[in-house]
């Protein structure tokens, strides 16, 4: 029986390291694939009954596979923007198609934006919340995986902004006559990106005093008629030592300086409020100005005016922010926030089942995974036009397999004098 449980028991063996020869194998392959985490091979005795000091039943070795999921792997640098590496615990979130409704965790980042602008790793689509401009998620709790979408960089195709706000810095010519007038023009965008033209006209009604009124828009590019109708002003301006000091309405109270314009012809929305800041900055000087002109026709000496809305303009590139934040940019120089990529944990990442291509599912080992933000409740940062390499250590792998073949080689050898053995025990039978 000794004899038969040593040939077992070596058997096990070579079974044994053919296994551990195969994971080392399968992570020298992997050395190279983005996120990969290198396996171990875990011995474990088998026994198959209690011995003594006179006899002993030989059991042998089993192998199976110990995995290694929440190594970090180091984060290299690419040129891809979409390129994203996780720095610390956690997982992306994917689905398995656009219709997916089943969660799949992975760390290879190398998402690539399709045709129809979603962020996918081959047949698996990134999973993230939808925000407002701000980067702000939008959804209720996000502990759920439900408050989840596609990661669509196409969520908005273009953009514009009404104009809210102008800044005036200028100059009014302090040796004006009484009853003189001078223009100058600002450029408002409606809601729709269209550009308008408004008129400012201001009349020297006194020594130090300016009546300031604002015609009705008209397009930029057809000033034949107008396009809307401004609503606020006239305003009284009134200056001193070449400071503005107060600005009144018509019924001479107090006022900020503000107009609105509605009925715009191309359809936009009506505009309730442009703040028009034609008073002191931070300094204490101010925008608008009354100094002398030393000119035989005095004028408006404009240096600035700028306002905050922009034209229509379409998407010209993405970007991620080690936040989770997917940032659109346009090329009418707005930056909207349109995603935040999600970041799943699990108490036991270890027990995750491998489903190949870098891809893991939730198991009962694993537990439940929860969400989070990224950077946020002690879960990885995310490092965009940056890859997390396998964790693959070369020559650590290659020490295994020498140890795998001597071991291997030893069980042979163990087979191979059981079978003398029995030779000579059929021998002396015969």
């Amino acid at each position: 029986m000794s004899l038969i449980g040593a040939m077992n028991s070596a058997v096990t063996a070579l079974k044994a390291q053919s296994q551990a020869l195969a994971i080392i194998s399968d992570n020298l392959a992997n050395s190279s694939t983005t996120g990969y985490k290198a396996n171990t091979t875990s011995f474990k005795t088998l026994v198959t009954q209690s011995f003594s000091s006179t006899a002993y039943a030989s059991g042998g070795v089993s192998a199976g596979v110990r995995q290694n999921i929440t190594n970090q792997g180091v984060v290299t640098s690419t040129t891809n923007s979409t390129d994203l590496a996780l720095d610390g615990d956690g997982f992306f979130v994917v689905t398995y198609g656009t219709e997916g409704e089943e969660a799949f965790f992975t760390r290879d980042g190398e998402f690539e934006i399709d045709d129809e602008g979603y962020l996918h790793l081959g047949s698996y689509f990134l999973q993230g919340w939808e925000t407002d401009s701000d980067g702000n998620v939008v959804s209720g709790s996000t502990n759920s995986a439900s408050t989840l979408s596609d990661i669509n960089v196409n969520r908005f195709t273009g953009t514009a902004e009404a104009t809210s706000s102008e800044v005036i810095q200028a100059n009014l010519p302090a040796d004006a006559a009484v009853g003189d007038e001078v223009t100058a023009t600002m450029e408002v965008f409606d809601s729709l990106g269209v550009s308008h033209t408004v008129t400012m006209t201001y009349e020297k009604t006194a020594a130090n005093e300016w009546e300031l009124s604002f015609s009705n828009p008209v397009l930029s590019s057809d000033t034949a008629t107008s396009s809307g109708t401004t609503t606020g002003g006239p305003f009284t301006l009134t200056f001193s030592d070449g400071q503005l000091s107060t600005i009144t309405d018509s019924t001479g109270t107090a006022t900020d300086l503000e107009i609105g314009i509605t009925g715009f012809s191309t359809g936009a929305s009506a505009i309730s409020t442009i703040s028009v800041d034609i008073g002191q900055d931070d300094t204490g000087t101010g925008s608008l100005t009354q100094y002398a002109s030393n000119s035989d026709d005095p004028d408006i000496s404009i240096t600035s005016i700028t306002g905050d809305g922009v034209e229509y303009g379409s998407l010209s590139s993405v970007e991620i922010s080690d936040d989770g934040v997917v940032w659109a940019h346009f090329d009418n120089g707005q930056d909207i926030a349109i995603f935040k990529i999600a970041v799943a944990d699990f108490t036991n990442a270890n027990g995750l089942r491998n489903m190949g291509s870098g891809v893991y599912s939730q198991t009962s080992d694993s537990g439940d995974f929860t969400l989070h933000e990224a950077g946020e409740d002690g879960v990885a940062t995310i490092t965009a036009s940056a890859l997390e390499s396998s964790t693959v250590d070369t020559s650590d792998e290659f020490t295994r397999m020498i140890q795998a073949q001597q071991a291997y080689s030893a069980a042979s050898q163990v087979i191979s004098t059981t079978k003398d053995m029995f030779d000579d025990l059929m021998a002396s039978v015969r």
